[in-house]
Protein backbone atom coordinates (compact mmCIF):
# COMPACT_ATOMS: atom_id res chain seq x y z
CA UNK A 1 0.00 0.00 0.00
CA UNK A 2 1.43 3.21 -1.37
CA UNK A 3 0.08 6.68 -0.06
CA UNK A 4 1.18 10.02 -1.71
CA UNK A 5 0.71 13.58 -0.51
CA UNK A 6 2.22 17.30 -0.46
CA UNK A 7 3.76 17.75 3.39
CA UNK A 8 2.21 20.07 6.15
CA UNK A 9 4.55 19.90 9.33
CA UNK A 10 4.70 20.23 13.14
CA UNK A 11 6.73 20.47 15.93
CA UNK A 12 6.97 17.97 18.79
CA UNK A 13 4.13 17.71 21.62
CA UNK A 14 1.07 18.10 19.29
CA UNK A 15 -1.74 17.09 21.75
CA UNK A 16 -5.16 16.02 20.58
CA UNK A 17 -6.10 19.25 22.49
CA UNK A 18 -5.08 21.01 19.19
CA UNK A 19 -5.44 18.33 16.92
CA UNK A 20 -9.26 18.75 17.90
CA UNK A 21 -10.50 21.06 20.37
CA UNK A 22 -12.33 19.80 22.99
CA UNK A 23 -15.46 21.71 22.03
CA UNK A 24 -15.44 19.81 19.10
CA UNK A 25 -16.28 16.77 20.55
CA UNK A 26 -19.83 16.98 20.53
CA UNK A 27 -19.46 16.31 16.97
CA UNK A 28 -20.96 13.20 15.96
CA UNK A 29 -20.15 13.60 11.73
CA UNK A 30 -16.98 12.71 10.79
CA UNK A 31 -16.95 15.75 8.37
CA UNK A 32 -17.79 18.25 10.70
CA UNK A 33 -14.69 17.38 12.96
CA UNK A 34 -12.93 17.38 9.84
CA UNK A 35 -13.16 21.48 9.49
CA UNK A 36 -12.16 21.76 13.02
CA UNK A 37 -9.09 19.23 12.90
CA UNK A 38 -5.88 21.10 13.69
CA UNK A 39 -7.30 24.21 14.53
CA UNK A 40 -5.46 24.78 18.03
CA UNK A 41 -2.15 25.30 16.13
CA UNK A 42 -3.20 25.45 12.71
CA UNK A 43 -6.22 27.70 11.25
CA UNK A 44 -5.85 27.13 7.90
CA UNK A 45 -5.05 22.82 8.19
CA UNK A 46 -8.71 21.99 6.53
CA UNK A 47 -7.80 24.23 3.80
CA UNK A 48 -4.32 22.91 3.19
CA UNK A 49 -5.63 19.29 3.44
CA UNK A 50 -8.46 19.60 1.12
CA UNK A 51 -6.48 17.84 -1.53
CA UNK A 52 -4.93 15.23 0.75
CA UNK A 53 -1.49 15.75 2.84
CA UNK A 54 1.25 13.87 4.84
CA UNK A 55 1.54 15.29 8.34
CA UNK A 56 4.87 14.84 9.29
CA UNK A 57 5.58 15.90 12.98
CA UNK A 58 8.19 15.59 15.96
CA UNK A 59 8.34 13.45 18.99
CA UNK A 60 5.36 12.15 20.92
CA UNK A 61 2.54 13.18 18.66
CA UNK A 62 -1.07 12.60 19.24
CA UNK A 63 0.04 12.84 23.45
CA UNK A 64 -2.97 14.00 25.57
CA UNK A 65 -6.22 12.63 26.16
CA UNK A 66 -7.10 9.19 24.47
CA UNK A 67 -10.39 10.73 22.46
CA UNK A 68 -10.42 8.87 19.08
CA UNK A 69 -12.00 11.91 17.34
CA UNK A 70 -8.79 12.92 16.85
CA UNK A 71 -7.47 10.64 14.15
CA UNK A 72 -11.25 10.41 12.80
CA UNK A 73 -10.64 14.29 12.35
CA UNK A 74 -7.49 13.87 10.46
CA UNK A 75 -8.30 11.30 8.00
CA UNK A 76 -11.89 12.77 7.30
CA UNK A 77 -9.74 16.51 6.70
CA UNK A 78 -7.27 14.54 3.91
CA UNK A 79 -4.42 13.05 6.26
CA UNK A 80 -3.39 10.21 4.01
CA UNK A 81 -0.77 9.43 6.77
CA UNK A 82 0.76 10.57 9.70
CA UNK A 83 4.85 10.75 9.81
CA UNK A 84 6.64 10.80 12.86
CA UNK A 85 9.42 10.71 15.32
CA UNK A 86 7.19 9.04 17.64
CA UNK A 87 3.78 8.83 18.62
CA UNK A 88 1.68 8.76 21.93
CA UNK A 89 0.67 5.10 22.08
CA UNK A 90 -3.07 5.51 21.94
CA UNK A 91 -3.35 8.01 19.49
CA UNK A 92 -1.18 5.55 17.40
CA UNK A 93 -3.51 2.70 17.83
CA UNK A 94 -6.80 4.64 17.36
CA UNK A 95 -5.27 6.22 14.00
CA UNK A 96 -4.60 2.80 12.41
CA UNK A 97 -8.46 1.59 14.31
CA UNK A 98 -9.55 4.17 11.94
CA UNK A 99 -8.12 3.55 8.92
CA UNK A 100 -5.48 6.09 9.13
CA UNK A 101 -1.40 4.87 8.85
CA UNK A 102 0.54 5.93 11.29
CA UNK A 103 4.24 5.06 10.85
CA UNK A 104 7.79 6.00 13.14
CA UNK A 105 10.18 7.69 11.13
CA UNK A 106 13.25 9.12 13.14
CA UNK A 107 14.89 12.06 11.84
CA UNK A 108 11.87 12.91 9.56
CA UNK A 109 11.92 16.66 10.99
CA UNK A 110 15.02 16.94 9.50
CA UNK A 111 14.97 15.57 6.17
CA UNK A 112 11.56 16.34 5.21
CA UNK A 113 10.07 20.38 5.29
CA UNK A 114 6.78 21.77 4.63
CA UNK A 115 5.35 21.37 1.29
CA UNK A 116 7.63 18.53 0.20
CA UNK A 117 5.88 16.05 -2.05
CA UNK A 118 6.25 12.38 -0.29
CA UNK A 119 5.65 8.95 -1.14
CA UNK A 120 5.11 6.41 1.62
CA UNK A 121 5.19 2.76 1.36
CA UNK A 122 3.81 1.24 3.98
CA UNK A 123 5.04 -2.38 3.73
CA UNK A 124 8.58 -1.57 3.47
CA UNK A 125 8.34 2.08 5.28
CA UNK A 126 10.31 3.67 2.63
CA UNK A 127 9.35 7.66 2.59
CA UNK A 128 10.80 8.92 -0.72
CA UNK A 129 10.74 12.82 -0.62
CA UNK A 130 10.29 13.63 -4.06
CA UNK A 131 10.76 17.54 -3.95
CA UNK A 132 14.46 16.75 -2.87
CA UNK A 133 15.53 13.30 -4.27
CA UNK A 134 15.69 11.76 -1.21
CA UNK A 135 14.63 8.70 0.64
CA UNK A 136 13.95 7.99 4.53
CA UNK A 137 12.59 4.87 6.37
CA UNK A 138 10.15 4.59 8.34
CA UNK A 139 9.57 1.65 10.55
CA UNK A 140 7.05 0.13 8.42
CA UNK A 141 3.89 -1.73 9.52
CA UNK A 142 3.19 -5.31 10.70
CA UNK A 143 0.80 -7.21 8.18
CA UNK A 144 -1.68 -6.93 10.34
CA UNK A 145 -1.79 -3.16 11.08
CA UNK A 146 -1.32 -2.89 7.45
CA UNK A 147 -4.65 -4.97 6.74
CA UNK A 148 -6.32 -2.92 9.19
CA UNK A 149 -5.55 -0.18 7.33
CA UNK A 150 -6.40 -1.25 4.01
CA UNK A 151 -10.01 -2.69 5.10
CA UNK A 152 -10.77 1.21 5.98
CA UNK A 153 -10.26 0.41 10.24
CA UNK A 154 -11.07 -2.26 12.63
CA UNK A 155 -14.36 -2.64 12.91
CA UNK A 156 -14.45 -2.98 8.60
CA UNK A 157 -11.89 -5.50 9.06
CA UNK A 158 -13.28 -7.65 11.72
CA UNK A 159 -16.40 -7.36 9.87
CA UNK A 160 -14.94 -8.23 6.17
CA UNK A 161 -13.13 -11.55 8.05
CA UNK A 162 -16.54 -12.65 9.60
Amino acid sequence: MIVSGKVVKYGDNVNTDVIIPGRYLVLMDPKELAKHAMEGIDKDFARKARDGVVIVAGENFGCGSSREQASIALKHAGVKCVLAESFARIFFRNAINIGLPALECKGVCKSIHEGDEVLVDLKSGEVSNRSKGSVAQANPLPTFLINIVEDGGLIQHLRKRR
